[in-house]
């Protein structure tokens, strides 16, 4: 009886890719490591938090409104909806990869921005862990996740400029919202951002290497074909 090999799902990274993003995310590591140790245990703003501090003071409503808004994404029950909804869609177009990639990348830049900041010890307003900005990673990495359940359609360079693009503006979004209700500092946001930006890639190639590797050991066969 012949059998039919079925066709592997998609990866989440192309081959093509994996080098650049691999070498984002050691770059974006190293911004996260250097600024935790310049900041450990500081309970104060740096002069670049003071400067871009100024900057984004919210001086109407409408800005504090939005800023409730974007933040609500970070927040348990919104980031929820935003994964649920990212997973389901990922189901429907036949991704199954990208569906656990929105579940473990999200859930591993959340532990370790968790894990990091009673390493580093930083605090605000006196009290609270502060860096790196939970909030901040998350929405970068929904972001990210979203973008890599369509970059397999474009080419090499408009799929990077896609990734990191969308990355960067709702991470800039994220630390407007956290640094403008001065729920974090602004250095505290940027190593939020650079914590998606090394934990999502590094977990889509994982789990690219995890399927290839168990397809190779257990292989997915057809129904038997016809004839």
């Amino acid at each position: 009886m012949n059998r039919a090999a079925v066709p592997e799902p998609l990866p989440i990274v192309p081959d093509a890719l994996r080098r650049p993003v691999a070498i984002v995310a050691v770059l974006a590591t190293l911004v996260v490591v250097t600024l935790g140790l310049t900041v450990a245990g500081d309970s104060a703003p740096a002069s670049f938090d003071r400067a871009v501090r100024q900057e984004l003071e919210i001086s109407t409503t409408v800005e504090s409104r939005w800023a409730l808004a974007v933040d609500f994404a970070g927040e348990p029950v919104g980031l929820a909806v935003l994964v649920a909804l990212l997973v389901g869609v990922s189901l429907l177009l036949r991704r199954p990869r990208v569906a656990v990639l929105v579940v473990l990348g999200t859930g591993l830049t959340i532990s370790v921005t968790s894990a990091l900041k009673p390493l580093v010890g930083r605090t605000i307003h006196d009290i609270y862990l502060s860096y790196p900005s939970g909030h901040t990673a998350s929405a970068t990495a929904v972001a990210m996740c979203a973008v890599l359940l369509v970059w397999h359609r474009l080419s090499r360079a408009a799929a990077l400029a896609l990734l990191y693009g969308v990355a960067f503006v709702v991470g800039a979004a994220a630390a407007w919202a956290q640094s403008s209700l001065v729920a974090h500092y602004p250095s505290d946001t940027v190593g939020g951002w650079c914590t998606a930006l090394a934990v999502v890639p590094a977990t889509a190639l994982l789990i690219d290497y995890a399927t290839v590797r168990w397809s190779i050991r257990w292989p997915r066969e057809a129904s038997p074909s016809s004839g």
